[in-house]
């Protein structure tokens, strides 16, 4: 066992997969001295790292700065983002990290730019011939007017972690209305068909080396009955008994069985190699007849990455280990089959502790 390798986090709030990554570096068999930062002194992560900082805002230009000032301190070998703001502006600095010597595992620029934008991740599966929901771009209402099929989901392209501002349409004066509602705050958005049942739902993980090599694979068919797990859950109006008899949209925070999958793992991979992923990558779909449907793709670490490393699917150890230590893990290595249940965990700091964070 190596121990002393130190290793940076940032992000580390509550709720993010900034602390998911740290959990699951916490879990690993090598000992890891884990470097947090985030922008707020009351992170509950800050009480749970090595050492602790707080730093400015990824959209402040001394962010990268003081990251790297930090991580010659403590001679930080990886750096792993907690945020997708702090993931879009080490994407643009990453040659300041490898001049440092820092492992950066995150995908190429191309991978993070098309992924996080939803209406040029739909086209991208058309034009490759994957399984995706149709999808339609709106910029004015005439677009809302357009649209043929319900029920549909309405979200913004960029920014909807947690599925934040999306929304459930039955009926075409829903899709008007939520329609106009999103414009007011939103340049543009998409609409997607809402297909399959809610018990249907997949989070899949795909990952490689840095170099591009599939390592291995897995999923989370997500409970979208707990509460905790769920945004909207609605009756079914519309009279397709194929959706099932309720209608829902996670909330981003999954549960549920976790193991292989193969009937959506194999599918997710080929995509992940026709993108030219590198690292983590992370899949929602649904399965419909038997048939995968892409909705989303995150290029990074997932909300379930400690979920993961709890049945021996350690990505950011494993990368650490390949890409720091120049290690060969297993490809296709082992992991329990199980059911992952979560809940909350609180955390009390005494008035006053918190300066000592600044």
């Amino acid at each position: 066992m190596r121990t002393n390798i130190a290793v940076m986090v940032t992000g580390i709030g509550g709720g993010g997969h900034g602390e998911q990554i740290l959990k699951a570096l916490r879990m690993s068999p090598t000992s890891y001295e884990i470097v947090g930062c985030d922008m707020s002194p009351l992170s509950k992560g800050l009480m749970e790292v090595d050492h602790a900082y707080v730093v400015p805002p990824a959209s402040d230009s001394a962010y990268v700065p003081r990251l790297l000032d930090i991580c010659g301190k403590h001679h930080v070998k990886a750096v792993f983002h907690g945020s997708e703001a702090e993931l879009v502006v080490m994407s643009r600095e990453r040659d300041r990290f490898r001049k440092a010597g820092i492992l950066l595992p995150i995908n190429p620029k191309r991978v993070i730019d098309l992924c996080m934008d939803k209406w040029e991740t739909a086209k991208f599966l058309v034009q490759n011939g994957f399984n995706c929901p149709k999808t339609v771009r709106v910029v004015s209402r005439d677009d809302l007017k357009e649209i043929e099929f319900l029920p549909a989901v309405l979200k913004p392209s960029t920014g909807t972690g947690g599925s934040f501002n999306t929304f459930l349409a039955q009926t075409r004066r829903e899709l008007l209305l939520l329609g106009e509602y999103l414009l007011n705050y939103q340049n543009n958005f998409i609409v997607q068909q809402y297909m399959g049942r809610h018990d249907a739902e997949y989070t899949v993980g795909v990952l490689l080396s840095m170099e591009g090599q599939l390592i291995n694979s897995i999923a989370v068919k997500r409970n979208l009955d707990a509460s905790l797990s769920v945004r909207m859950k609605v009756r079914n109006l519309t009279g397709d008994s194929s959706l099932g008899s309720i209608l829902a949209i996670s909330s981003g925070i999954s549960q549920g069985e976790i193991k292989r999958f193969p009937e959506v793992t194999s599918f997710c991979e080929k995509i992940a190699v026709r993108l030219g992923c590198r690292g983590a990558v992370n899949f929602q779909c649904r399965l419909v007849d038997k048939t995968p449907y892409v909705f989303e793709i995150n290029p990074r670490f997932s909300g379930t990455t400690s979920l993961r490393a709890m049945v021996g699917y350690n990505e950011p150890d494993i990368l650490i280990r390949m890409h720091v230590l120049g290690e060969n893990p297993k490809r296709w290595f082992h992991y329990r089959d199980g059911v992952i249940l979560r809940g909350l965990q609180e955390s009390f700091v005494e008035i006053g502790e918190q300066e000592l964070l600044r």
